[in-house]
């Protein structure tokens, strides 16, 4: 598990287009679907995209948001984030589309009463599931970010108070890389974890 934990990586330029095994998928999907959630209400649902124009569709729908947020930067983070590639849509062939459904355990949600936050965290918790067991069956995991919710609702018929929160890349890779991307670009590095414990409190 720890060697999975360690290994797991932001997947963009290394899937090979090979589509992963019908029962590897689904096991990843399993492990996915047992994932921990509040009240036990499994908020997740999972939307596998293979249609070459549906994938190619959402490619170019990022390719233009990634586009806006290099306008965005001023000219030294632009030159940074210029090599960058942000998605392997096409690549990977296959998008699975995590939604959330706030509805689902019916109006009282043991243990959401006070904090509504836990029902999208438990849907991450089942992305998180999804990515670890991807990464010990020799699977690619990309999370693409890059997009509009609304653009991604629409296209999966995720009608509100759904909402679409990850379009995750599947698929087989050449290898993974052992430096994360944003590190290997220069991005951000990571911070250890001598400054992310605390004592009592934050501050």
């Amino acid at each position: 598990m720890y060697d999975v934990i360690r290994t797991r990586r932001d997947v963009r330029a290394e899937f090979t287009g090979e589509a992963a095994d019908p029962a590897v998928l689904d096991r990843i999907l399993d492990a996915a679907h047992r994932a921990p959630s509040v009240g036990n209400t499994q908020p997740w649902d999972f939307v596998l995209v293979r249609d070459p124009q549906r994938l190619r569709t959402f490619a170019e729908h990022v390719a233009q948001c990634r586009r806006d947020f290099a306008d965005s930067l001023p000219a030294d983070r632009r030159e940074t984030f210029d090599p960058i590639k942000v998605e392997g849509i096409e690549e990977s062939g296959l998008g699975v589309v995590v939604t959330y459904d706030p509805r689902r355990g019916g109006t009282h949600i043991l243990g959401r009463h006070t904090v509504d936050d836990v029902g999208v965290f438990s849907a991450v918790l089942a992305i998180q599931n999804l990515w670890l067991a991807a990464t010990a069956e020799g699977l690619g995991v990309g999370w693409v970010s890059f997009y509009h919710e609304e653009f991604l609702a629409e296209m999966v018929g995720a009608v509100a108070p759904v909402r679409p929160i990850a379009w995750l890349c599947v698929g087989e890779v050449s290898r993974l890389q052992t430096v994360p991307d944003l590190e290997r670009f220069g991005w951000r590095t990571g911070r250890p974890l001598s400054e992310a414990v605390h004592t009592e409190r934050l501050h």
